[in-house]
């Protein structure tokens, strides 16, 4: 849920507050009082574009920060593990509109790309009025609205990992059809160059190592005489080294008989003279192995004047010229069994169409099963709202395939166009007026009918739909005062599942709220602002009584707005 809304120098709007609470949250106002400068602001939230224009005069930069409650959301979780954003049970959405025209997007404090803010505002919000954040007026959801209650989530799944597979298979498919003639035109290069590479079968770690052999190999002569030497100083050699020490360890252990106070002494000597004669013993085995072998010698030139040349032609680096050789040797062989492997990827692709066509039609069967069910409800609420008359459909198509496209799955041996949601094709159509034919719900062009329709779809979809926060902008537009009263109610009913933020000016809908919220326009320092406050009990009745008579409020009128409120809680 929005718990608070924080708006500074936006427009008319200096600086605000509001506290929205769970259920129905209710905004009223005089016509130019802000109400729409309101909405504005919470389509920031969501991701809609902003114009330095709303930058309040005067002021350097609007704010709008909006902190949702994202308890147990695990759409949210998931997207802030995805995009590295921290993530808590508050979630913190703030734009900011310089004066220069920049705008900076921040969730949690973490500065992110609009991208992200319209991401996020998807997964949270439904705003229904004059703006484009329309969810049900964008046929391609209405697919989605019809999933929610279908359960077909989990065949979803199963058929869209299928289909990736599909269109990767038909992807490597065209590409090898493009390709066919310059791989026979290559095979015999690439036969020539898989020889070469193999005549020589190069290993990825083997040049450092050839070239720490080589130089020990080309040095022999000087590593023989230098170890040699130094064998010679330590133990070989009239007075060598080792017969030194020896002498004076004897006449150590002479001074350690008489004063015990050099044991230490003493034993650290002895130790030494033991690891000085172990490095003699160890030097004599590394200079009685030194190799003067100019055989193996001329054998390690030679490989690696092989390698530096493979380099060279291919690559540059060993590690190229194997990944090379792997790349051309997949080439190879599928221009040598050309017609072999496009018939193995026709049939794969020919065994992933069928098992689609049986995965689509089971979803196709719950979302033709469950569109019964969502006609008449609709067409039940929307009696209540007002459009007795009223028809709606779920239009579901299936399109024949003509051989014109490539995407298509085989349903009982027919071909049917599909797409990652399967091979239905949905739009929600409505009649709301009696003899009228049924038309697409995205040529509703009543702005009242759309929100009674949105209503309407919404209360059916209510306890599936996963959006928490919905926003109903001048919902009672062109309805009467018996049929706000059902609107409000129906709102009630809806509030049940979601929070609910409704902008009204008729008080049947406004008495049915759980929060009231009115919006005045003030005089500051000779300035027209904006402001917005949560109304107590009485302010609550002598508001609803203004929406009744208009500003002069009497006793009858104070009376008919507690009626209302009586009445809504009755």
């Amino acid at each position: 849920m929005l718990k608070s809304l924080f708006i500074k120098d936006y427009a008319l709007i200096e600086t605000t507050e509001i506290e929205f609470g769970k259920g129905l949250n209710i905004i009223t106002g005089e016509t130019g009082a802000g109400k729409s400068i309101l909405v504005d602001a919470m389509g920031l939230l969501l991701g809609e574009r902003a114009s330095s224009d709303v930058v309040r005069k005067g002021a350097e930069k609007s704010i709008v920060e909006g902190v949702f409650d994202v308890t147990n959301n695990k759409l949210i979780e998931n997207f802030c593990n995805q995009n590295e954003i921290e993530f808590n049970d508050e979630l913190i959405v703030r734009r900011e509109i310089s004066v220069k025209g920049t705008n900076r997007c921040f969730l949690n404090d973490s500065p992110v790309p609009l991208s992200h803010i319209k991401e996020i505002g998807n997964l949270l919000v439904d705003l229904h009025g004059q703006h484009e954040h329309q969810s049900l007026l964008r046929v391609e959801t209405h697919i989605d609205f019809l999933d929610q209650v279908s359960d077909a989530g989990k065949l979803l799944n199963e058929y869209q990992i299928q289909y990736k597979e599909l269109i990767n298979k038909l992807k490597f498919q065209t590409e090898l059809l493009q390709n066919e003639k310059i791989l026979k035109e290559k095979k015999e290069l690439y036969e020539f160059q898989i020889k070469e590479i193999d005549a020589v079968n190069p290993h990825l770690d083997e040049e450092d190592k050839l070239e720490d052999e080589l130089k020990v190999l080309e040095n022999s002569e000087k590593l023989l005489t230098i170890s040699s030497e130094i064998y010679d100083l330590l133990y070989e050699s009239e007075n060598s080294i080792i017969d030194s020490l020896g002498y004076i360890k004897n006449k150590l252990n002479e001074l350690n008989n008489i004063d015990k106070s050099i044991s230490n002494l003493f034993s650290d000597f002895e130790s030494s003279l033991n690891l000085l004669k172990d490095v003699s013993h160890s030097l004599r085995s590394y200079k009685d192995n030194i190799s003067l072998d100019p055989e193996r010698l001329n054998e390690i030139r030679e490989r690696l004047a092989s390698i530096i040349l493979l380099k060279k032609k291919y690559g540059g680096t060993l590690k190229a010229v194997i990944d090379y050789r792997e790349k051309i040797g997949n080439e190879f062989e599928i221009a040598e069994n050309f017609s072999n492997k496009i018939n193995e990827i026709e049939n794969e692709i020919l065994q992933l169409r069928s098992n689609l066509g049986i995965i689509a039609k089971s979803i196709s069967s719950k979302r033709n099963n469950v569109s019964k069910k969502i006609k008449k409800e609709t067409e039940s609420i929307l009696k209540l709202l007002g459009i007795p008359d009223s028809k709606f459909e779920v239009n579901i198509q299936n399109i024949e395939e003509d051989n014109s496209l490539n995407n298509f799955v085989i349903v009982d041996d027919k071909k049917y166009k599909c797409n990652e949601k399967g091979i239905d094709f949905i739009e929600f159509f409505i009649s709301t007026n009696y003899g009228e034919d049924l038309k697409p719900l995205t040529k509703v062009a009543s702005g009242g009918e759309v929100s009674r329709i949105m209503l309407a779809l919404k209360s059916v979809l209510a306890k599936t739909d996963k959006l928490p926060i919905l926003i109903f902008d001048e919902i009672d537009t062109g309805i009467s005062g018996r049929i706000a009263q059902k609107v409000g109610s129906v709102l009630h009913d809806l509030a049940n599942n979601h929070q609910i933020i409704a902008i009204t000016h008729l008080p049947q809908i406004a008495s049915f709220g759980d929060y009231h919220f009115k919006v005045e326009k003030s005089k500051n320092n000779d300035r027209v602002v904006s402001q917005i406050k949560l109304l107590n009990e009485n302010e609550r009745i002598n508001e609803i009584a203004k929406l009744i008579s208009g500003e002069e409020v009497t006793e009858t009128t104070m009376k008919s707005a507690l009626e209302l409120i009586n009445n809504r809680t009755n």
